[in-house]
């Protein structure tokens, strides 16, 4: 079975534990996963998987977390080659101190990695979050699974739970 590679960006490790959830919900032994801090070196280590799951939380007026930027920027500069690789996204944000850009973060990830070729998938329907505005819609669904753990904590098992399944139908996720 394909391994899945799930990197993630974490300031003050909210990101961090949901990577954590969802690496224990498909398994360590279908899914390494990495801090962009601390484990990543350089494009070539998204490279070498077929499958990413990409975490990162939004900051500022919709921007992506630190650990995001330089990464985000060498594959702006450098354009290497994604196709044939299968992506879905996830991030923390805060529905109602920031819901002007609610999970912005997840809209600048799918539109760098589309722009190089990537699949992107496990887009999920905006109907049952509270926001007013966000970059990461797309036909009235986020590019990826937006999370709000300060406003909606309860619902974060559940959701995660929703999107690995929705998911298995383009990931290596074994049933459970």
């Amino acid at each position: 079975m394909a391994k899945i590679g799930l990197f993630y960006g974490s300031t003050s490790g909210v990101t961090e534990e949901i990577a954590e959830k969802i690496q224990a919900a498909i398994g360590e032994d279908v899914c390494d996963v990495y801090s962009m801090e601390e484990d990543f070196d350089d494009v070539d280590d998204l490279l070498k998987y077929d499958y990413l799951l990409l975490g990162c939380s939004t900051w500022g007026a919709g921007e992506v977390q630190n650990d995001w930027r330089e990464p985000l920027f060498d594959i702006e500069v450098d354009k290497p080659d994604f196709s044939g690789k299968t992506i879905a996204i996830f991030g923390p944000g805060d529905c109602e101190c920031h819901g002007n850009h609610f999970v912005g973060a997840l809209g600048t990830l799918y539109e760098q990695f589309k722009a190089v070729g990537a699949t992107l998938v496990g887009a999920v329907s905006a109907a049952d979050y509270r926001f007013e505005k966000s970059t990461a819609i797309r036909d009235d669904k986020f590019v990826g699974l937006p999370l709000d753990e300060v406003n909606e904590s309860e619902k974060t098992d559940q959701r995660i739970a929703d999107w690995l399944e929705l998911l298995k139908a383009d990931f290596p996720i074994p049933a459970t």
